[in-house]
């Protein structure tokens, strides 16, 4: 059974009070323009540059969203979700989709191959999340999605991507806004990204993110941002850039240098979530703030293991560090002795071992004059 949240979350009514009075009168196949995009997207609305947490699966949990929508992240997708996960009632894919209204305008991201399906499971989404969007996954670049015929996958078959869209839109595009990520194509000799998104816009999806690699790529060699660059001049709806978005310096060249409505940023935001901070600072001043401080770091890391206990998404103590190892050690890079430090993250079970690891580090840097 899944339980209704109205009563305990602020309806997007309530939010954007025009938003369902535009869908009504304004079906999504008439939306071929920004100025309508924004109208029902409003955080692309100028000045507006917003800046996404990229959906990682097994990263972007409830938790870490929450950290980062403080530290200024503007928009928040979850980990994706298959649709049939949500036909099926299946309550551990369900608790892929939990939320907190402080990390609203969020989005729920669905992935699969059936246009039909993923429109009743977007469906019964909105009926017990309420988020602002559903987002679909033509991206995913993982194995097991893209055996399934789901994810990157898409991007090798246009009319089923397309059968896809049109599906999730038909069945909820009256409701809430749909949005698409993708890739730039399946491989460098099928680079296709400006082709599917002007596809997308057709049938009435309102902005698009777009990775900067090939399938074939994976997370590996450089992002094409001349792709990227290619998509927002081919369709008139927001286009927002992803890819080797490692510091708040490339967000501002990247923005400059090409027409993306905004950025999504994901492996950087691991090691480094005061991204957000520091790009929106910059955007909005002109100056950049000083370094992060390693004890701040580590208050911050503490804090996460802390939430990640209390929220019991992993079980107990002993499983919620051991789900945090990876994590610990995204953040711990560039520290002071990371290499026996790695050793000890990828071993802690407990809170008291991961505060006692952060007093020796802290207390060693203090030593050598390196906590700044």
């Amino acid at each position: 059974h899944y339980p209704l949240r109205r009563q305990r979350q602020m309806c997007i009514r309530d939010r954007f009070p025009s938003f369902h009075v535009f869908f009504r009168s304004n079906p999504p196949c008439l939306w071929k323009n920004r100025t309508l995009a924004c109208a029902v997207l409003p955080w692309f609305a100028a000045p507006q540059f917003p800046l996404y947490l990229a959906p990682m699966a097994g990263v972007t949990d409830v938790v870490f969203r929450q950290l980062c929508k403080e530290l200024g992240a503007d928009v928040m997708v979850t980990e994706f979700v298959s649709a049939e996960g949500i036909l099926q009632r299946d309550d551990r894919t369900r608790k892929y989709t939990e939320f907190s209204d402080m990390q609203r305008p969020i989005g729920i991201q669905i992935f699969g191959a059936d246009g039909v399906r993923m429109g009743e499971a977007a469906r019964k989404i909105i009926d017990w999340m309420e988020p602002e969007f559903i987002d679909i996954n033509f991206g995913c670049p993982v194995n097991k999605v893209v055996a399934k015929n789901g994810g990157s996958s898409l991007l090798k078959d246009c009319p089923l991507l397309e059968s896809v869209a049109r599906g999730v839109v038909a069945a909820v595009g009256a409701q809430v806004p749909v949005t698409a990520k993708i890739r730039t194509g399946w491989d460098q000799h099928s680079i296709n990204a400006p082709t599917v998104c002007r596809l997308l816009e057709d049938v009435g999806i309102q902005a698009i993110a777009v990775h900067g690699r090939t399938r074939a790529q994976g997370y590996s060699g450089e992002a094409d941002w001349q792709v990227i660059d290619a998509c927002c001049h081919a369709v008139s709806i927001p286009v927002i850039g992803n890819g080797d978005l490692n510091s708040a310096t490339q967000i501002v060249e990247r923005r400059a240098s090409t027409a993306v409505a905004g950025v999504m940023i994901g492996r950087a935001a691991m090691q480094y979530p005061w991204i957000f901070r520091d790009a929106k600072h910059y955007i909005a001043t002109g100056a950049w703030l000083p370094p992060v401080s390693l004890t701040e770091r580590w208050e911050l890391i503490l804090r996460h293991c802390r939430l990640a206990v209390k929220s019991q998404r992993y079980g107990g103590e002993r499983h919620a560090l051991m789900a945090m190892r990876s994590r610990l050690v995204a953040y711990c890079k560039g520290f002071a002795g990371a290499r026996e430090l790695r050793q000890q993250l990828t071993a802690v079970t407990s809170l008291t071992e991961i505060e006692d690891i952060a007093a020796r580090n802290l207390s060693h840097s203090m030593e050598t004059g390196d906590d700044a």
